[in-house]
């Protein structure tokens, strides 16, 4: 089964003169009771944070929390004594456990373009963590690269406590990639760029597609297109 999500159909929300965002799934102001989560994927948003601005220090807990820089840079800041500025190309993890507190803000003189993903745990009750990786993986071309994960089976790549896989995708025009899942899986793919034919519907720029009970998800480029697909399990018990 595969279900269109199409562009005009993402929560579009402005925080002062300093925060764009689209959400995905239901957060802050926008809540639909049919798009809360997608399996343990609990929060997907896309933000730009203007210059010398950003989230000021707040807590988290229970949650895995992944950022996926864009374009710029992104300043973290937390109550663990970490202080990392981390890269266009480059995730970051942080795992926020029994609780963490935490500040995200762009100290450049440009804006940042940030994707922020919450995962629900596979644990409850962990240690705060964090861990950042330069992954470089604006440079990909016609693959999927793996940016952080819970399963063990992969390597080069942000570890998170949750059975689930984020990879950038770029596929040229003309360019094919079948992703091996299983019936047991649901996958989210998000095109950034371009377009693309995912099992023979056309998805283009900012439109999403969901997948699931599939062996396969058929990706072929037809407008040079870049995406993330989300990979998760879909049964609860799962994580």
């Amino acid at each position: 089964m595969i279900t269109l999500i199409t562009a005009d159909k993402r929560h579009n929300a402005e925080v002062g003169d300093w925060l764009k965002s689209h959400y995905h799934l239901s957060f802050a102001d926008y809540y639909d009771p049919s798009n809360v989560e997608f399996g343990p994927l609990r929060v997907f948003n896309e933000d730009i944070i203007q210059p010398h601005s950003g989230f000021p220090s707040h807590p988290h807990a229970e949650m895995e929390i992944v950022h996926i820089v864009l374009d710029g840079e992104l300043t973290h800041k937390d109550d663990l004594g970490h202080e990392v500025t981390v890269k266009a190309g480059n995730v970051q993890r942080i795992t926020a456990g029994k609780g963490i507190n935490l500040t995200e803000t762009n100290e450049t003189d440009n804006p940042l373009h940030v994707f922020q993903l919450w995962f629900l745990p596979n644990k409850r009750g962990l240690a705060p963590s964090y861990e950042s990786m330069t992954l470089d993986f604006l440079d990909t071309k016609n693959t999927l690269k793996p940016l952080v994960t819970g399963q063990k089976v992969l390597e080069n790549v942000t570890y998170m406590n949750s059975n689930s896989t984020v990879y950038y995708g770029n596929l040229g025009q003309g360019e094919n990639y079948d992703f091996k899942t299983f019936k047991i899986r649901k996958t989210l793919v998000y095109v950034i760029e371009g377009s693309l034919l995912i099992n023979n519907m056309e998805v283009g720029k900012y439109d999403q597609a969901r997948l699931e009970f599939l062996d396969v998800v058929s990706l072929h480029g037809t407008g040079d297109a870049t995406f993330l697909l989300i990979d998760v399990p879909a049964a609860e018990a799962n994580y």
